[in-house]
């Protein structure tokens, strides 16, 4: 991982989110998509093959409604009923028309075409002999009618029936073929989303993992070396890390700082050593003023080039100590950035848990809406019990009859006929319902688990924040120490410059030690004195 401690602390950020930002972007799109086309796809059975299954059943029970009609037409003389039912024959063959019409222009599948032709041409077949019937009806040749009727109505009429059943059982296999799909679509999206996650998971792991051994534990280190730095200690040891980042340059400008520190510190103390003892001999032999003042001012003129060193190292240590404040305050302000960014990801995920939730409600409702749709087939089915009923009656009735109740029987056979399609018509459309509610119940549990997937999506947001937020909390220390090292680099600044002044005072009295005894005797003791001073002053430093 030698690269990716070159690379800035900035660039590792943008690595570790960009990685967790594109995961949440292609679990958004993905989310968006698939829910989209499981909306389009619930619309088009919707739309589509459940609108398909009712025309085919309205037009199977308008052309038994007119069979009906004509049958009742055959039974009655009187040329006024006779008009009237006509009349409503001919209404439900305008409503037949209708329904033809909007089937032909709703499925334009070369499959469906084909054997929608077959039913047309049959229903055509149907509708001119009907006519003839009619006719024959209006001549008085009832009989002649009712043979019509059985010898080759009811052939095509049956066949219009089993060809309306097999449309509908094929648009039935339609419907379950496109809701397993749906299925299979939601399954797919729900490991999709399961997968996804668990990756930005263990990415998630492995990149906190990594900025903690990269950027948090190298913090530390140069962090507690600095703040040993500023309690005098120069004996502390900074690793040596080969690295071009923020950290790198830290480590290297502290362990520079102390390297520059100790032969500045040991010269200090040479010469504070040094310095003592010039100022001992000028005090115990006031007496060899020649010998004594020269070599004093040869001391002092060492000391005072030391002095000057001294003074540059601590001037280029207060130097690297401020560039290592500004580094890490920066590397503070791009944790806090990072934080920012993290806190907007986890509200983005919470955004997209609403959405699942509202679908959810959305697709119950539609489950209620079937269950309603279900008490009205109930219904119907009530009413189709009690007209075959109706029917079994009437044919009872017509048996007592006799001769005369004949005609009624076959209307009451016909009715009987009637009810239980009525009753099969119901059966079928129970039996779609049920396969809706399966698809709703389908779609609730994806939503579910979506909604789930979302919800670990916002967890591990949050573990990625409180990890963004320790390593700011590491960073602002850093920045803190890095402060406190700057202090200390210009106290001791101070400190030097003190001890230059000093030493020009000493220089000074060095000089007027050639013109009087007396202030030489008592500037060889201040002398002592500050050398004692000096020393109490380096002592502190650990060398």
């Amino acid at each position: 991982m030698k690269w990716f401690n070159n690379i800035t602390t900035l660039a590792k950020l943008i690595i570790s989110l960009g990685v967790v930002w594109l995961s949440l972007a292609v679990v958004i799109v993905t989310a968006d998509k698939s829910l989209t086309a499981m909306a389009e796809s619930e619309k088009a059975l919707s739309e589509f093959s459940f609108n398909k299954i009712l025309n085919l059943q309205e037009f199977n029970s308008h052309i038994n409604y007119n069979r009906g009609q004509l049958l009742e037409m055959t039974l009655t003389v009187n040329r006024e009923e006779q008009k009237t039912i006509e009349k409503s024959i001919r209404e439900r063959g305008l409503k037949i028309d209708e329904i033809v019409a909007a089937l032909d222009e709703l499925d334009q599948d070369p499959r469906f075409q084909v054997r929608f032709t077959v039913l047309k041409n049959t229903l055509a077949e149907y509708r001119l002999t009907r006519g003839q019937q009619i006719n024959l009806i209006y001549q008085g040749k009832m009989e002649a009618a009712r043979q019509l009727s059985l010898e080759v109505q009811d052939e095509r009429y049956d066949k219009i029936r089993a060809e309306t059943i097999l449309l509908v059982e094929s648009e039935k296999d339609n419907l379950k073929k496109a809701i397993a799909l749906d299925m299979q679509k939601a399954k797919w999206s729900i490991q999709f989303f399961w997968i996804v996650g668990v990756v930005a998971s263990l990415f998630g792991f492995v990149m906190i993992a990594l900025l903690n051994q990269t950027i948090a534990k190298p913090l530390s280190v140069v962090s507690a070396a600095a703040l040993q730095v500023s309690t005098g200690d120069l004996l502390v040891s900074v690793p040596v890390e080969e690295r071009a980042d923020e950290i790198g340059a830290v480590a290297r400008a502290v362990r520079q700082v102390i390297e520059k520190l100790r032969p500045s510190i040991k010269l200090i103390t040479e010469g504070v050593v040094m310095l003592g003892s010039s100022a001992s001999e000028i005090l115990a032999a006031t007496t060899q003023v020649a010998s004594g003042t020269a070599e004093n001012a040869s001391a002092i003129s060492e000391t005072t080039a030391t002095v000057a060193q001294v003074q540059q190292a601590a001037q280029l240590s207060s130097q690297k100590a401020k560039a290592v404040a500004d580094s890490a305050q920066r590397l503070a302000q791009v944790s806090a950035a990072g934080q920012k960014a993290t806190d907007e990801t986890a509200a983005g995920m919470r955004l997209i848990r609403d959405q699942m939730e509202a679908i959810a409600r959305t697709i119950v409702r539609l489950s209620e809406h079937s269950q309603s749709i279900g008490g009205i087939i109930a219904s119907v089915t009530d009413i189709a019990d009690q007209s075959n009923l109706l029917a079994v009656n009437a044919a009872i009735e017509a048996a007592r009859a006799g001769e005369q109740g004949k005609g009624f029987a076959v209307v009451a056979q016909e009715i009987k006929s009637l009810a239980e399609q009525s009753k099969q018509a119901t059966t079928q459309v129970r039996n779609i319902l049920t396969d809706v509610q399966k698809a709703t119940s389908a779609a609730v549990m994806a939503t579910e688990q979506g909604s789930k997937a979302v919800e670990a999506g916002v967890k591990q947001s949050a573990q990625a924040g409180e990890s963004i937020r320790v390593l700011a909390e590491s960073s602002s220390e850093a920045a803190q120490t890095a402060i406190q090292i700057v202090a200390s680099s210009q106290q001791q600044q101070l400190g030097m410059d003190q001890i230059k002044t000093s030493m020009g005072m000493i220089n000074q009295a060095g000089v007027e030690t050639a013109a009087s005894m007396q202030q030489a005797t008592t500037a060889a003791r201040n002398l002592h004195e500050l050398g004692l001073k000096l020393k109490g002053l380096v002592e502190q430093f650990k060398v």
